[in-house]
């Protein structure tokens, strides 16, 4: 998303985007460069709801602050969730599989890209709607954890649609239900969590576009402003849209009060599955 992006601001500004990929400490590491970079527009981040929602409660200690060191400038995408399912389960709705698992209690697993993931805090969220037991599986990342999904090591996996979607059109998974409030318009057919029986269910695995606490409010506009413009053009909506992420226009300020509340409600959640990454 972050070249997608980085691309179209070349083509509007005639000028350079430089993505440089800091992985590590679920992203913690390069966030925490951004934190401490001047306030001046140039150099700035994609926060996750992992960056700015869930690691401050899931890590002991946070090198920066996720609403005091950084001004929210844009919602990009949320990367819409899908709980799916090994064909071998015998299961093809939600109501069917929330039966199954209280009359086989702790005989599903399912598997996660890590402790403290959306995958896996959505797996606590519908243990504790769905009162059911769960056993869960976390993975050093989402690769592995599908990899077992796929061969049946794991039962089921709450996994963003992008990486599950090229499975579930060849049919080596089955779709269950989309985490989301909405619909997906890539697998249109397939019912929200709600819709399928768990009313309030709701997960999103958003990314947005930050900036160094002090950056200027007309840079912030500037830089909201374009972000609109590149996440309308018909490609960009095409190729996005394809692959299960949502683009959701907001300003500064909306975006803001969002991550506030995605905050709030994250620590909530972790605390209660009572993860931690250290």
């Amino acid at each position: 998303v972050a070249r997608v992006i980085g691309g179209k601001f070349n083509e509007g500004w005639g000028q350079p985007v430089v993505i440089d990929n800091r992985t590590g400490a679920g992203g913690n590491i390069g966030t925490d460069i951004v934190a401490k970079s001047p306030p001046d527009g140039y150099t700035l981040v994609m926060g996750t709801v992992g960056t700015h929602a869930i690691n401050s409660t899931l890590f002991s200690k946070l090198p920066y602050d996720p609403i005091r060191d950084f001004v929210a400038v844009a919602f990009v995408v949320d990367a819409e969730g899908l709980l799916t399912l090994h064909p071998s389960v015998p299961a093809k709705s939600l109501r069917e599989l929330i039966a199954l698992v209280k009359a086989k209690p702790g005989e599903l697993i399912y598997g996660s890209g890590g402790a403290g993931t959306t995958g896996h805090l959505a797996g606590e969220i519908f243990k504790t709607m769905a009162k059911v037991d769960i056993p869960h599986v976390p993975y050093k990342g989402n690769v592995p954890a599908i990899t077992d999904l796929l061969a049946g090591q794991t039962s089921m996996v709450f996994a963003t649609l992008p990486t599950v979607l090229p499975y579930v059109r060849a049919s080596r998974l089955k779709a269950i239900a989309v985490l989301g409030r909405e619909r997906s318009n890539a697998v249109p057919n397939v019912p929200t969590m709600a819709e399928a029986g768990l009313p309030g269910f709701e997960v999103n695995n958003w990314t947005g576009l930050f900036a160094p606490a002090g950056t200027p409010a007309a840079v912030v506009t500037r830089l909201n402003t374009e972000i609109e413009r590149v996440m309308r053009l018909p490609d960009v909506q095409s190729r996005l849209s394809g692959e299960g992420l949502r683009f959701m226009p907001t300003t500064p300020e909306q975006f803001t009060a969002f991550v506030k509340a995605e905050h709030a409600k994250w620590g909530i959640i972790v605390k209660a599955s009572g993860a931690r990454a250290d």
